[in-house]
């Protein structure tokens, strides 16, 4: 069994699923509670702060896309996503209102515990920085990008990105001018499951668009390369930007 620390809440009004993840993840390590809706997690929330919740889509009351967004305007935990919807829609719209990662159900547990330890990868990766990072500063536009501190400030304000926006930021940043195809940005982000369905990156370029970009319809800095993949230009041409 693998040692693990971390708390992960379960967000599900299947009993019998959340007593079958709970048992499950716990004997891996994990530390686990559940409840069955978004207004018991919020109380749950109220009292305790996890590492990284599973939250179903289709909830009694308030549903899981609404609750992903409220999660997500609140902070940066990460949120894997799970739906007996598996239309690549919904994925689509899972990942655009803040999810780090959706799986349809059923799925299964090893499949989630894999998709579970990528998003803590992830999530610890903008924790700890290692030595490489300190004092190595990028900066493009009016945007400074601290690895270090893993902070990205605009005019000297703050821009909070997610842990899967900062590490593919990060990317970018550390490829300018150079197309970089979908595969390619999947192998560079350390820790994402390769056999993401193809529009995950797309969504979640869209989503590192909205807060990099004055118009995210008509990006200067992350430009899309049809047919090819994207490119980061840190200082646009003149009269861009």
């Amino acid at each position: 069994m693998n040692v693990a620390t971390e708390q992960i809440l379960i967000v599900d009004d299947d009993r019998d699923l959340r007593e079958l993840l709970e048992q499950y993840l716990g004997q891996q390590g994990y530390r686990t509670a559940s409840v069955g809706d978004g207004a018991a997690m919020e109380d749950w929330l109220g009292r305790n702060q996890p590492d990284l919740i599973i939250l179903d889509l289709m909830l009694p009351g308030d549903d899981g896309l609404t609750l992903a967004h409220r999660l997500r305007a609140r902070g940066s935990c990460p949120v894997i996503m799970l739906s007996a919807r598996g239309e690549e829609i919904d994925r689509v719209v899972g990942l655009e209102v803040g999810a780090d990662d959706y799986l349809a159900k059923p799925c299964s547990p090893r499949e989630l515990l894999a998709r579970i330890r990528a998003v803590l990868r992830r999530a610890r990766g903008t924790l700890a920085p290692s030595e490489e990072d300190v004092g190595k500063v990028f900066r493009f536009g009016r945007f400074r990008l601290d690895l270090q501190v893993h902070r990205l400030t605009r005019d000297g304000a703050d821009v909070g990105l997610t842990a899967g926006e900062f590490a593919l930021l990060r990317v970018f940043v550390e490829h300018p001018s150079r197309v970089l195809t979908r595969d390619q940005l999947l192998e560079l982000l350390q820790g994402y499951d390769h056999t993401s369905f193809d529009r995950s990156i797309d969504v979640r370029i869209t989503r590192l668009r909205r807060k990099i970009e004055d118009d995210p319809a008509a990006p200067v800095h992350i430009r899309t390369i049809w047919g090819a993949g994207y490119m980061f230009l840190p200082d646009p041409p003149a009269g861009e930007g």
